[in-house]
């Protein structure tokens, strides 16, 4: 590759039209005074692998890897960071300038999640924290959110056995946390301070089954799906009198993580949120006048 080329970058998913990572990386990278192309690549359902060779092929630096294939980006890596391997799934990839070093993975999820909740204030640290869903979502996050030491941690999932297994596989990150799990619909009709969805309902306008005791006047419902609206959970944590937000700042924060593992310089987020959530916006609105 010639020195003057920019530096390849992209993210692979399935679908990845949707995707604001581009938006977002060339944000950081005009703030920072990098050079770099940043691409959307849809991959099939099957064909993982072979795409991201072709993109090694090609030069590529770096890769943020979305649904479905964060756990085969897991298993392509030869070598983990310790969060990857204790969500089991990588988001962000580093590959070597020469075929004979190894593929890095990472998971910067979890750690993007703490320091959004962090940007907005949100204490973690003794407090009770309940999580929505045991799936892949979840499972990325827990190991940041356990390392911040809250005094109790639920995870409540439709089908509880999930749960059960996701405990007792973080139980040793647990440290004095009560760490539990329960089923979706038996959640204990108690306040909790922070109140995380990682289920995919509010992607269907759906509200998973939950008791109006969970929301008092201090608590947090944080959605990790985010849009130019607020979303159903976050419609009924708010009208409960809680503080509703959404996981804009998450994909922000953990897209600032990766840009950090590739290029050893941390960005500013605050003016990419803004920027994001204007775009979001303005897309919204094309769309309704269509």
């Amino acid at each position: 590759m010639a020195t003057n080329t920019p530096a390849l970058y992209a993210v692979i998913g399935n679908p990845i039209e949707h995707s604001r990572s581009p938006l977002i990386h060339r944000a950081f990278a005009r703030q920072v005074g990098i050079e770099l192309t940043y691409e959307k690549i849809w991959a099939p359902i099957d064909g993982f692998e072979e795409a991201v060779a072709a993109f090694i092929e090609r030069g590529g630096r770096g890769m943020n890897v979305t649904v479905p294939f964060k756990l085969e980006a897991f298993d392509l890596a030869t070598t983990h960071s310790e969060r990857a391997q204790r969500a089991l799934a990588a988001n962000t990839l580093v590959f070597p300038e020469s075929g004979d070093e190894p593929i890095y993975a990472d998971n910067t999820d979890g750690v993007g999640l703490v320091n959004d909740l962090a940007f907005h204030g949100v204490e973690i640290t003794r407090r009770r924290l309940l999580i929505l869903g045991a799936g892949g979502a979840t499972r990325g996050v827990l190991a940041p959110l356990l390392q911040q030491a809250p005094q109790e941690l639920v995870v409540a999932n439709r089908n509880p056995e999930r749960a059960y297994g996701l405990v007792e596989e973080f139980s040793d990150a647990a440290g004095d946390c009560l760490l539990s799990g329960c089923p979706l619909a038996g959640i204990e009709e108690s306040r909790f301070d922070l109140i995380i969805n990682a289920t995919p309902a509010s992607l269907t306008a759906q509200l998973p089954p939950l008791p109006d005791a969970l929301v008092g006047s201090g608590t947090v419902t944080y959605d990790m799906a985010y849009g130019a609206k607020p979303t159903v959970f976050m419609e009924w944590g708010a009208s409960r009198g809680g503080r509703a937000l959404d996981g804009l700042g998450m994909l922000v924060e953990q897209a600032a993580e990766s840009f950090t593992l590739w290029h050893g310089k941390r960005p500013d987020t605050a003016p990419v949120r803004e920027l994001l959530r204007e775009a979001i916006r303005a897309a919204a609105e094309r769309e309704a006048e269509d």
